[in-house]
């Protein structure tokens, strides 16, 4: 029994030392910058909203903040479960507790105390660890059951071989006792909430917060699954999706080049995308902005002009080619490349779809979920990312308020749904949702209207999240029907019913098949896994 106990506390331990885990990440103090430029240690309970902080390569962030100087590798690993250093730069963000990699970097304090990305989760995490799940009350319903079969049973063991069967009093009640030690729920009260504890745990440590542990049960049965576009299936930003050559005499690597050259000179967000995608750009000399129409400059003794559509349409030149019309179709944005006043190319632009958005909406296709879109930007440009991810169904020009509305149409078709989005706009639409997941909440992970929140902006995490949900119910079903079934076997073996062939067990027996059955429950809690 002590063995029982011994496995079953380090299997409870084990799951809630995931918060004494988190707690640690943070360090004892900061080194904080003076006015007069003097670096002072003061504790990390001293620091302020507005401070300026140094942290030196290898060393703990004491604190959310924003990068004012300095660039580096930071590893978020044990926060937000990427697994790679994350590139920092002057106004990115850092989180508290992660981990500074090469650089030096100078930090305004943002965020301290409870206010903190890890103060969050720690209080996420316990809140999800001491909510009480549907299938938890079920277990209690059926310990306090099995409470009175053992008190019942007991009484009628001792009844049958006293009165029947004339077995001595001190045998009569050996068999009670062995019935009332073997029948102990001990195994079926502990079913549930250790694997209650171990999944929220697992979930925290990969960057998956659970608010609402009953909307997380519903995650394993989703039918349905609705994504907002910008900045969840989508980059929410411009970048070059493609290139498209007008004339033999020059390649796609030099369109993109030539364009870049002159854009570099440029603050439109048009140009910086086209400008971030080229490999080799080059010297420009005497630039120039084209107000409303582009951009020219001299590069390498050419006039180069990258020009809106409209120039075209002013100067009457003519573009025939199926490829720019495809992407007109689609909503893009057109760029031309003129050399020495010669059309040579056009640049596509849109809002680059998320590389990991593929592999996350394949994956949901298999589990048999229907994905779907919802988006505010016009019915060409959802068309592409829908054709893009092969999507079963899109909503295009949807305005914010509108969002819960479409919800409630899917949700009328009898499916359950899920609501993946950032969490601001689309508030209405994830508390409408059967489950509403908030996606990319990095630092601010309050997001009071979703039940699950993922700190990464990865829809893969997602499939993660259903997977967890999944097997997490699994192995509750596993724990209740071990523990259930060994009772109703265990039972009557207690209470002698196979004497007549010499098999009779002792209470000190029993008492050793009682903590197996501990033992099982807590080892099976134990092998839940996050599916990669």
């Amino acid at each position: 029994m002590l063995l029982g106990h011994w496995i079953e506390m380090r299997s409870v331990m084990g799951a809630s030392r995931a918060l004494e885990e988190l707690a640690k990440l943070m360090p004892s103090d900061a080194h904080k910058l003076m006015p007069d430029g003097e670096i002072i240690d003061i504790p990390l309970e001293e620091l302020k909203t507005g401070d300026i902080v140094i942290v030196k390569p290898g060393e703990k962030v004491p604190a959310d903040g924003i990068i004012i100087e300095g660039e580096s590798s930071v590893n978020e690993s044990m926060l937000t479960g990427e697994s790679k250093p994350v590139s920092k730069k002057k106004n990115d963000l850092v989180i508290g507790g992660s981990i500074n990699g090469e650089g030096s970097l100078k930090i305004k304090v943002k965020n301290t105390g409870k206010d903190s990305y890890l103060s969050q989760v720690i209080e996420l995490v316990k809140e999800a660890q001491e909510s009480k799940s549907k299938t938890q009350d079920l277990a209690n319903r059926a310990a306090v059951w099995l409470t009175f079969i053992a008190l019942t049973g007991g009484a009628v063991t001792f009844f049958i071989w006293t009165l029947i069967m004339n077995k001595s009093f001190v045998f009569a009640l050996e068999r009670t006792v062995t019935v009332m030690v073997i029948t102990c729920p001990h195994a079926l009260g502990l079913a549930v909430p250790l694997v209650v504890a171990v999944s929220t745990a697992i979930s925290a440590k990969n960057g998956l917060l659970i608010r609402d542990r009953v909307a997380f049960e519903r995650a394993r049965n989703i039918q349905a699954i609705v994504f907002d576009k910008t900045g969840t299936l989508t980059m929410g930003k411009f970048g070059v999706t493609d290139v498209v050559k007008l004339s033999e005499d020059i390649t796609e690597d030099e369109i993109l080049n030539y364009a870049a050259s002159v854009e570099m000179h440029s603050e439109h967000p048009i140009a910086k995308a086209i400008a971030k995608s080229a490999k080799n750009p080059m010297n420009v000399e005497s630039f120039k902005a084209i107000p409303g129409k582009g951009a020219e400059g001299k590069v390498e003794g050419k006039h180069i002009m990258v020009v809106s559509p409209g120039y075209l349409r002013e100067k009457n030149i003519k573009v025939e080619n199926e490829n720019i019309n495809k992407m007109l179709s689609a909503g893009k944005t057109v760029v031309y490349l003129l050399i020495n006043s010669e059309l040579k190319g056009a640049i596509g632009l849109a809002d680059i779809i998320r590389p990991e958005s593929k592999e996350a909406i394949a994956k949901l296709k298999e589990m048999g979920i229907k994905c779907m879109m919802l988006t505010g930007d016009n019915k060409q440009v959802a068309k592409w990312v829908a054709d893009e991810l092969n999507l079963d169904e899109y909503f295009a020009e949807v305005l914010p308020h509108e969002k819960s509305q479409k919800i409630k149409e899917i949700q009328s078709r009898n499916l359950i749904v899920a609501m993946t989005g950032d969490g601001v706009n689309d508030a209405p639409a994830l508390v409408q949702a059967d489950v509403g997941i908030a996606i990319g909440a990095g630092t601010d992970v309050a997001v009071e209207s979703a039940d699950i929140i993922l700190v990464r902006s990865d829809p893969r995490d997602v499939v993660a999240i259903i997977g967890l949900a999944q097997n997490t119910y699994k192995k509750m079903i596993e724990n209740l029907l071990w523990a259930t079934g060994y009772n109703a076997i265990a039972i009557p073996l207690a209470a002698g019913a196979l004497y007549k062939w010499g098999i009779l067990l002792s209470p000190a027996v029993g008492a050793v098949f009682m903590s197996l059955s501990t033992v099982i429950v807590a080892i099976n809690a134990k092998l839940l896994k996050l599916k990669s």
